[in-house]
């Protein structure tokens, strides 16, 4: 089933009601609220603004869902990549203890060889086999590069057991409400937001990962 068809059923569905008539008092066609379709990790299947799909609905609703964490309708749990990429800045010093210390500088050459392993391995293709030292050089110049590392980054996690909820947020001189409600037999959640209520002042929940800092210490 492509995307586009799946988007069009939503919407269809989202406008049918159990009244004698068929019409909905509020639907998702009303102004003044949004409607998200979101699977259990927190991720946009369908939205109004097309350009949310896919993404994180913390991005687009920072301040719900935040709110739904609190609830414990959603919660967060920590992932670790040990086989990142991380952008690094080279720098210079003029300290002269750190070129005398046996660990500083096993640990550089350490980190030498895997980054200029990475760099080949990035350049390394068939065009770019006889340009390979004008790109390395370009590269150098521009005092970064990537270098493997570790990272942490946040992940998100519906309580199954929890089949619709319904909160307010506190934006300062507004309220916003909204309902959140499993759809059957799925692992998947339609989120009906109020927004006539501006929470600006609540920042995104993304996913971007953080570089894991080592400190070592030796006796």
């Amino acid at each position: 089933m492509k995307l586009e068809f799946f988007q069009k059923k939503f919407w269809t569905a989202s406008r049918q009601c159990a009244a004698l008539d068929g019409k909905c008092s509020i639907s998702c066609d009303d102004e003044n609220i949004n409607c998200y379709l979101i699977d259990n990790n927190g991720f946009v299947l369908v939205a109004e603004d097309y350009t949310l799909t896919g993404k994180f609905f913390g991005e687009a609703e920072g301040a719900v869902m935040s709110k739904l964490l609190q609830m414990g309708s959603f919660k967060r749990v920590t992932l670790y990549d040990y086989q990142a990429l991380c952008w690094a800045f080279s720098e210079s010093s003029d300290s002269g203890h750190t070129l005398l210390d046996p660990y500083f500088a096993f640990f550089s050459a350490i980190k030498w060889i895997l980054t200029e392993l990475v760099i080949f391995l990035v350049e390394f293709n068939l065009y770019s086999w006889w340009h390979s030292d004008l790109t390395a050089k370009a590269q150098r110049i521009g005092r970064s590069m990537q270098v493997p590392c570790d990272t942490e980054y946040p992940a998100f996690i519906s309580e199954r057991t929890i089949k619709e909820n319904t909160g307010n947020v506190d934006c300062g001189g507004c309220i916003k409400s909204f309902v959140i409600q499993q759809i059957p037999s799925s692992n998947l959640f339609m989120v009906v937001v109020d927004n006539k209520c501006d929470c600006s002042m609540f920042e995104p929940i993304t996913m971007d990962p953080i570089e894991i800092l080592y400190i070592l210490y030796w006796l």
